[in-house]
């Protein structure tokens, strides 16, 4: 990432913070796992289009950096957008990279506290959308979670999750798709890609959110040291099965690769 240096491989302190770089290098970091993710993301825009219209209310569930609200805004400019996350860091990037942009805020909130939905400005959405996220959550909470985006949507609202969701049913495919997309990552790794922790190691960096970092690291897990939540994946046949027991009238995957999948539910 380009960015002004005193000398030492450090930023600055007094220099400007390009947030609109460290989303973008977030993206990439993001793209050494998935390199289908654009993909994913237009089926997900397309849905939430085709379903809600083209000015939908969204709730951009674990938002992250901001990756979904700002193709949804560019896609759709007559949208706006709640951004809701736990992390600090990501969220500090987030505000920075749309300080800007009026159609979007950004709240700060953990979903699996019973009353997250309280922290939010708006009590239903047009849609609810989220991607590599709820692997975090243990099948409980993510039931509890099921019901609640339910909940927020008004009839006829959509929820899109675009996550990893293998299927145990196949485990020789799941074995190979594992063994390809390893050998990929490798050769991408070589060639000078970041992966996960190297890209917070270089955000630890970064005077502006060095302190949201460090809160990170304490409160949610250390990426550099490998830390990640328990939480358990599951296949999209049991995400629409969730949906449905959560009192969505119709839920079904509508995009999958061979082991990721994007999974709609229909208030």
């Amino acid at each position: 990432m380009a960015a002004r240096t005193n000398g030492t491989g450090t930023r600055s302190a007094s220099a400007p913070v390009d947030w609109q770089a460290w989303q973008e290098s977030w993206d990439r970091q993001q793209e050494f796992y998935l390199p289908d993710r654009e993909e994913r993301f237009r089926v997900m825009l397309d849905m939430t289009e085709a379903l809600t219209g083209p000015e939908p209310l969204v709730l951009d569930l674990a938002c992250g950096t901001g990756t979904i609200s700002g193709r949804l805004l560019r896609r759709l400019p007559g949208a706006r957008s709640t951004g809701v996350d736990l992390d600090p860091a990501l969220l500090t990037i987030a505000r920075g990279a749309f300080a800007d942009e009026e159609r979007v805020e950004f709240v700060t909130a953990d979903l699996t506290d019973p009353d997250w939905t309280r922290s939010l400005p708006h009590r239903r959405y047009d849609a609810v959308l989220t991607a590599t996220a709820l692997h975090w959550l243990r099948t409980s909470q993510l039931d509890v979670l099921y019901g609640q985006i339910a909940d927020l949507l008004r009839d006829g609202g959509v929820f899109l999750n675009a996550d990893h969701m293998p299927d145990a049913a196949t485990p020789r495919i799941n074995e190979a798709a594992h063994a390809f997309d390893k050998a990929r990552r490798s050769r991408a790794e070589t060639a000078g890609t970041q992966d996960w922790a190297a890209w917070w190691e270089e955000l630890s960096h970064e005077p502006a959110v060095a302190e949201t970092v460090a809160e990170r690291f304490r409160t949610i897990g250390n990426p550099v040291a490998g830390d990640h939540a328990d939480g358990e994946v599951q296949s999209p046949a049991r995400h629409a099965e969730q949906l449905r027991a959560a009192g969505f009238a119709e839920a079904r995957t509508v995009w999958s690769s061979p082991l990721d999948a994007l999974v709609l539910g229909l208030k």
